[in-house]
């Protein structure tokens, strides 16, 4: 069956992780994607370890169902040929430097005239405006500056990095979240829009309470391990066997489950425990009675008692066991996708399920430039010989 974004064409001007990321979800989605490289070298990420058939697995990873093809912006024809595509593109995305594609002579003003229904989306590190909006950014740099590396951590620790690149890929999610939004008002006016999206603005839409928390009453929220803030206890406990167990049971309703599924229920007896806000007020202790308990048991005992009591909670697993993890196979979490040189590769699945146009991987992640004369001569009607010309003549 058709994908949702079926007969959707998107232009991928994007490299590294974020904007690759975004093409490659509209892809699992259907869109038929085209992945513009630079010739010669292609996207950086391809030179990143580790690699596997000379391949880099960041660009594995984040580069299937896509067609490849070259071309070289800075060549006079190069700049005609990438407007000639865009008078096909439904969606474009890059991710350069604010004002990099203006100075290409390509902005969104330039190509809104020559194809008035095109969505244009513009990842970077700071946004298309502002201060800051001509500056590089990373993904830890903005974790950095929204303080959600002040947040992240031990108490009596330095701030802590994110353990994966959490901004990037959420960043390509409100991207996508922006195509489908400008693709449903398209629909109404015929128009299309620019969708401009920025790491920063990603990292601070994550602080959420942090803010009115501290303009309204002056409160600054920093680095707590790993204590729910609102509730307790709610934390981190170490087993007898020394794996470590996620335990949430704060609030007033799941705090006396799971002293009956411990056979503690008398514990509700002390008033230092029997609310919420005398368990806020007795943190340490109410985390000492959990703390004790699971001394006594191995993590699957405890999850297998808590579980069984319908309580959340969960053993923190290492990636060996994330990838065997039953229920992450059974929800297709981990595929293999055969590439043509790197052969078999795991990598993530596909994790919006859809009941009527699912999604699906159709195309591996494209060698370089492996689609120039398919997409050239089916968007743009070039001859064979004519793309080799092209290719001859250092454009494509």
């Amino acid at each position: 069956m058709q994908g949702p974004l079926e007969g959707i064409k998107v232009l991928d001007l994007t490299r590294v992780l974020a904007g690759p990321f975004c093409c490659m979800l509209m892809g699992d989605m259907g869109a038929e994607v085209v992945k513009v490289e630079r010739t010669g070298r292609g996207d950086d990420v391809r030179d990143l370890e580790p690699q596997v058939g000379g391949e880099s697995l960041y660009y594995l990873v984040l580069n299937r169902n896509k067609l490849g093809i070259t071309l070289n912006f800075r060549h006079p024809r190069g700049a005609s040929l990438l407007k000639e595509l865009v008078r096909h593109t439904d969606v474009l995305v890059e991710n350069f430097r604010a004002g990099t594609m203006e100075k290409m002579g390509c902005g969104y003003e330039t190509l809104k005239e020559i194809n008035p229904r095109l969505i244009m989306v513009s990842i970077s590190g700071f946004g298309q405006d502002g201060p800051l909006s001509e500056f590089a950014c990373y993904d830890v740099v903005a974790q950095a500056m929204s303080g959600i590396m002040d947040m992240t951590g031990q108490a009596d620790g330095p701030p802590t990095m994110a353990g994966t690149f959490v901004i990037d890929y959420s960043t390509a999610l409100y991207a996508v979240i922006g195509v489908l939004g400008a693709l449903r008002a398209r629909e109404r006016t015929g128009i299309g829009q620019q969708v401009d999206v920025a790491l920063l603005d990603t990292a601070v839409s994550f602080l959420i309470t942090a803010i009115p928390e501290f303009l309204l009453f002056g409160k600054k929220m920093t680095r707590i391990g790993n204590r729910d803030r609102y509730t307790a206890p709610a934390n981190l406990f170490q087993a007898k066997d020394g794996r470590w167990v996620y335990l949430a049971s704060g609030n007033d309703s799941l705090f006396p489950q799971l002293l009956r599924a411990m056979g503690q229920e008398d514990v509700l007896k002390d008033l230092r425990f029997g609310t919420l806000e005398a368990r806020m007020a007795h943190i340490e202790e109410s985390e000492e009675i959990l703390a004790k308990w699971t001394a006594t048991k191995t993590a699957d005992e405890i999850v297998a008692v808590v579980r069984g009591a319908g309580l959340p909670c969960a053993k923190v697993a290492s990636i060996d066991e994330v990838v065997v993890n039953p229920q992450v196979r059974h929800r297709g979490m981990v595929v293999e996708v055969e590439h043509p040189t790197a052969g078999k590769v795991p990598m993530q699945g596909l994790n919006i399920h859809f009941s009527h146009t699912p999604k699906q991987i159709r195309r591996p992640p494209p060698r370089l430039g492996q689609h120039n004369e398919e997409v050239y001569g089916r968007w743009l009607g070039l001859a064979p010989g004519d793309v080799a010309r092209l290719k001859a003549e250092g454009v494509i």
